[in-house]
């Protein structure tokens, strides 16, 4: 589908590993980005609005001929699990993946001193208009993954690594208003409505505010004039309001005091930020707890998509999450924009979610502080849904890496009537309530692997593997990921956007890794047994 990605691997990289993960990027040239919208005017179709869309929307495409016929390209930057084969440093690596027939950047290059890390960022900055395709920083890494793997991680940012990030692209625009949505579990989370500006080469219109702390703390008020930045030139940031520039019209923001979906008053826990919505029927609430079952993480229900649901609740074809499953084909085809073919997948992947395994049916489920990792502790526990229904307060909080905060949530979600109605009527629907007697994440453990008898903590998001995709390497590996930190615990793997787990884990003295250091730490282990 994309030209550049070898169908077979070519005699440079023999002998060849019996199984190896190759990890890079999809980008789309500019040059390539200009024609491909000039072609788009001809046509008389919309154009994109910058690479970086065009190439995300193209590999989303459901038919591989339309991917197919978009200029992309690709760039590969190293190996995640390698079966029979060890590499001693990075570059090792990179000269692999290029007699493999792999693109390999022909600039990343290798130095030996400080002065030349720092000229080799400044001379990118400068270079960075003049590329073909768009850059936002410069990544220094230790060669050796032996001492990658030593090395680990300090804060969200590996000590083998370091990104040089260039600033951010900003623009200025006017904070029109403040809007409060409502999560699934009732916090209440304020969000910008922008002026339209362009960031970056995108049109931003609206931007997360976080919470009323963090708008306090910026002295953000509705009519400001703001500026407004796009963190690695993604995620649409408000990052300051130019108080200069007020006229006395602004109007400073509170939290509302009643929740804006359902109008039940609202509620903040001792120690809390969030301000909650506590109304279990609220409107609101329901739409994001129907979104998040169906989301990939969760049931993973495709074609069930954000407008679908919420079309489905205001026609009242769905109440909660078990009455997707008895939707009918002949409902769905009456609705505006789904065909036959539409509505034949739709029912397909709602029997398909049938399937999934107990761990992600009870992350599903959405319950206050159960996130999928925590579930995996559950399920490996207590092995079926009715057993951790009936479980006291104490015996899930005996959950090796399972709070009484956590366990108090769990039990007081089993016992709400309406939640136990839910869960039987989707037990009659034929949802997987048992789990198989097997490792975590359906994979089997492994007595004698690399990591056996270890325990690993993940935290934060990886950038090539998903949580759950890390889960099941560890636990076929021998190890056991738990939910918190403790002396017990081996290695923190840490990935962005790291939480409390890592500054526990600096406390005890704990060591981190990052997802390529795990990778690596996989592989030194298994040469030391």
């Amino acid at each position: 589908t994309i030209s550049t990605v070898p169908l077979a691997m070519l005699a440079g990289a023999a002998p060849f590993p019996p199984a190896v993960e190759v990890r890079g990027e999809v980008y789309l040239p500019l040059a390539a980005f200009t024609q491909l919208n000039e072609q788009r005017v001809a046509a008389g179709e919309p154009t994109f609005a910058n690479p970086r869309n065009a190439a995300a929307g193209s590999l989303r495409q459901l038919d591989p001929r339309v991917t197919a016929s978009r200029p992309l390209s690709t760039w590969f930057y190293g190996v995640g699990y390698v079966e029979g084969r060890q590499f001693g440093g990075h570059q090792e690596v990179l000269a692999w993946l290029r007699g493999a027939g792999f693109r390999v950047n022909p600039d990343i290059r290798t130095v030996t001193a400080i002065e030349e890390i720092f000229a080799g960022c400044r001379q990118w900055q400068e270079r960075r208009e003049h590329l073909d395709y768009d850059i936002d920083g410069v990544v220094v890494k230790v060669d050796d993954r032996r001492l990658q793997a030593a090395l680990g991680a300090v804060g969200r940012d590996p000590r083998w690594a370091v990104a040089y990030k260039f600033a951010p692209t900003t623009a200025q625009t006017r904070l029109t208003r403040i809007h409060v949505n409502v999560g699934r579990t009732g916090v209440l989370n304020p969000w910008a409505e922008l002026e339209p500006v362009e960031v970056g080469g995108v049109t931003v219109e609206r931007a997360t505010l976080h919470n009323e702390e963090d708008i306090k703390r910026k002295d953000l008020r509705e009519g400001d004039m703001v500026i407004l930045q796009r963190a690695g030139d993604v995620i649409p940031q408000v990052v300051a309001p130019l108080t200069d520039l007020r006229t006395g019209a602004e109007r400073p923001f509170s939290m509302p005091t009643k929740c804006p979906a359902c109008g039940t008053a609202v509620v903040r826990s001792p120690g809390e930020v969030a301000v909650r919505c506590p109304n279990p029927d609220c409107p609101g609430r329901l739409a994001e707890a129907v979104k998040h079952f169906v989301s990939k993480g969760a049931m993973d229900i495709e074609g069930v998509g954000d407008k679908l649901v919420e079309r489905l609740l205001a026609l009242g074809f769905i109440r909660d999450v078990a009455d997707l499953y008895q939707l009918r084909a002949e409902q769905l085809a009456g609705l505006e924009r789904l065909g036959e073919k539409s509505t034949t997948n739709i029912i397909g992947a709602i029997e398909a979610s049938k399937k999934r395994p107990l761990e992600r049916v009870l992350f599903a489920l959405g319950i206050l502080h159960v996130g999928g990792e925590n579930a995996e502790l559950l399920v490996r526990r207590f092995g079926t849904m009715a057993a951790l229904r009936e479980a006291s307060t104490e015996e899930i909080g005996g959950t090796p890496g399972i709070g009484p905060v956590i366990a108090e949530s769990v039990w007081e979600y089993f016992r709400d009537p309406r939640n136990r109605n839910v869960l039987a009527r989707l037990e009659q629907a034929g949802i997987t309530m048992t789990a198989p007697v097997q490792g975590t994440g359906g994979g089997t453990r492994s007595a004698s692997g690399p990591l056996s008898g270890k325990n690993l903590v993940l935290t934060g998001t990886l950038p090539a593997m998903s949580r759950q995709e890390a889960t099941d390497r560890i636990v076929a590996a021998g190890g056991r990921v738990t939910g918190s930190v403790s002396a017990k615990t081996d290695y923190v793997v840490v990935g962005e956007d790291a939480g409390s787990k890592l500054d526990k884990a600096r406390e005890l003295g704990i060591a981190l890794v990052d997802e390529e250091g795990l990778n690596a730490l996989l592989m030194a282990t298994a040469r030391e047994n």
